[in-house]
């Protein structure tokens, strides 16, 4: 019983958490305190949301596109860099430090460059989403395949099990939750970096309506389409842990019992 109540306590606890920051937002605005033209208020925000949803929805599916195509090609780079990497040592010494280097250059100084080589089209939004979103794919991928339990893979070896063998029945299934964790990151990531082309050159998206309704000062309206991204954001990466409760039941019994034995020790 106490354990279920601390479950749902930990669950609800981030709603209360918003819903206090959203209550206190309110009486500051409505009080005057923080001018409208500052900072609109959430019941603003909500008007704005209402009053331009269908724009939003429109704008939505062309970023929705660009993050889905970039986010499919940066998962199928990354796979085949991690194999390469795993597979090869001069390979995984050659090109961790590129993979390193890609993340710290800022996707806002590369945007341009993509615009001006690739145009205005959907090809830079992709490009950008594929550079932003295949490194946590990667890293998640290279540290499965390189932390999968050893002597399962001595086991097969002495089998008689080939390489390609192994790598189906012991280091893929192994990795899965690794390339889960990664890909909670990337489907944030291919929002994010698709509304960052979009501010720089395009026609459609969320990236162009918010460039938009900035230069016109309608903060209220660049408010709501923040609170959207973000939305989609949380959204697609709940849809990610779904998935992967589905497809890893065995990764969720193993954290259930870890999540247990932790209580039982606090208890004790």
């Amino acid at each position: 019983m106490i354990k279920k109540l601390q479950s749902i306590i930990y669950k609800i606890s981030p709603v209360f958490a918003i819903a206090a920051i959203l209550i206190i937002w309110q009486v500051l605005s409505s009080g005057g305190v923080v001018p409208k033209f500052m900072l609109p208020s959430p019941k603003e925000v909500v008007k704005a949301f209402i009053s331009d949803f269908p724009l939003l929805m429109s704008h939505a599916k062309t970023t929705m596109a660009e993050a889905f195509w970039g986010l499919t090609s940066g998962i199928l780079l990354g796979f085949l860099v991690a194999v390469a990497m795993d597979r090869f040592e001069l390979a995984y010494k050659a090109i961790y430090p590129v993979l390193v280097i890609t993340q710290t250059i800022p996707t806002v100084a590369i945007a341009p460059l993509l615009v001006l080589w690739l145009g205005y089209g959907i090809l830079p939004k992709v490009t950008l989403i594929i550079i932003t979103s295949f490194f946590p794919i990667t890293i998640g991928l290279l540290d499965g395949f390189r932390n999968v339990d050893k002597d399962s893979l001595n086991l097969l070896k002495a089998m008689g099990a080939t390489r390609f063998q192994s790598f189906v029945h012991i280091k893929f299934p192994g990795a899965i939750p690794h390339f889960f964790s990664g890909l909670r990151i990337s489907v944030a990531y291919s929002i994010i970096g698709a509304v960052v082309a979009e501010w720089l050159g395009g026609f459609n998206g969320l990236g162009v309506y918010m460039t938009r309704v900035i230069k016109s000062y309608s903060y209220d309206k660049m408010f709501a389409v923040i609170f959207f991204i973000s939305f989609i954001s949380l959204l697609l990466m709940s849809g990610v842990k779904l998935l992967q409760k589905w497809i890893t039941p065995w990764d969720r019994e193993e954290k259930e019992k870890r999540f247990n034995n932790n209580v039982v020790r606090k208890e004790l």
